[in-house]
């Protein structure tokens, strides 16, 4: 059954499901999910601080070899289906977590800039997590069909629009980025929370009081 939680209490009542599942099973993978702007990354450090947990930001795995211009050309279909690199997200960090082992990877590295073919790197710097009871991804689109049978706990924080919208013009400073960002991406949002990933399909749907 689904439940529904305010986002004032969050939290605390995320991590009394997970000591729940952890009862059953562990480790255990949490998916927090939602729109751009909608606080996973609050949420997640929330959840940790209550709860001994490892976090996985899913934009670690943002697909940056494909050329950016080649964004401009794919549907919204394709841009769902390709914005991460799925595979390199399960058997180099997932798959490994979730058999008690070590997962160590290379983020997707924005800071750098372009290369001169349209791309982005990796960083050349190591990210390395130890196994742990509960491991937390976070991110949009991180209870992706892709990620099927690793999922024991989906969440979606359900942020109007409008308010998450607000937060990314706070926090971004580009505006011509934030611009192109809107161009391409809103409407991929907007598909996979109705056709993808709709409300009913979580176990966990957390409200905002705004």
């Amino acid at each position: 059954m689904q439940k529904e939680m305010d986002i004032t209490n969050a939290s605390s009542q995320i991590v009394s499901e997970i000591k729940h599942k952890l009862q059953v099973k562990r480790p255990i993978l949490i998916a927090l999910d939602g729109g751009s702007g909608a606080g996973k990354s609050t949420l997640a450090v929330a959840i940790g601080q209550e709860i001994d947990s490892v976090v996985i930001p899913i934009d670690d795995f943002f697909s940056g070899h494909i050329p950016n211009w080649k964004w401009d050309t794919l549907s919204t279909q394709e841009k769902a289906r390709d914005v991460f690199d799925w595979h390199r997200l399960r058997s180099v960090v997932l798959e490994p977590l979730l058999t008690g082992k070590a997962a160590r990877w290379h983020p997707f590295d924005f800071t750098s800039g372009l290369r001169a073919d349209g791309t982005y790197g990796l960083s050349p710097q190591w990210v390395e997590k130890k196994p742990a009871s509960v491991i937390i991804l976070e991110g949009a689109y991180s209870s992706s069909p892709f990620l099927i049978g690793l999922i024991d706990l989906s969440v979606l924080l359900d942020i109007p629009v409008s308010e998450r919208h607000r937060r990314l013009e706070v926090r971004e400073s580009d505006k011509e980025f934030l611009q192109r960002w809107h161009r391409l991406w809103d409407s991929v949002e907007e598909y996979y929370f109705r056709e993808v990933r709709p409300r009913s399909t979580f176990d966990v749907v957390v409200k905002s009081k705004s």
